[in-house]
């Protein structure tokens, strides 16, 4: 099973930006698609967007599409979230995730987690 671990995460002020890495080990070579997820406080886990490893596809959640941008670099194994223009409703913990699909949302469609990395937006 792939392990995963994020990085990137921190206090920003409203409209700042921030970059989430990811790396994968353990099994990097098996993997379909990796995602981002976050989970704020009270709510339930939700999707941010996913690549296909093989290619290049990806998948956005509708409210975070054009501000939110998911690459990835197969060399270094690693995906990477690009995140603009934040809003204090952006605060929460961005989980990685590998998984088989890219054009899924569906937490129970990725397998492998990280331990995730806060995001804190301030007013």
């Amino acid at each position: 099973q792939v392990q995963l671990e994020e990085s990137g995460g921190g206090l920003v002020r409203t409209g700042g930006s921030l970059r989430l890495s990811c790396v994968a080990s353990g099994g990097s070579f098996t993997m379909d698609a990796m995602g981002w997820f976050r989970q704020a406080p009270g709510k339930e886990r939700e999707f941010v967007a996913a690549i296909s490893w093989p290619g290049r596809n990806t998948n956005y959640a509708t409210s975070m599409k054009g501000r939110f941008s998911i690459t990835r670099d197969r060399a270094r194994n690693t995906v990477f979230l690009n995140m603009y223009n934040l809003q204090p409703e952006d605060t929460a913990v961005y989980y990685c995730a590998a998984g088989r699909t890219y054009s899924s949302a569906r937490a129970d469609d990725f397998t492998s987690w990280g331990q995730g990395t806060q995001v804190t937006v301030s007013p």
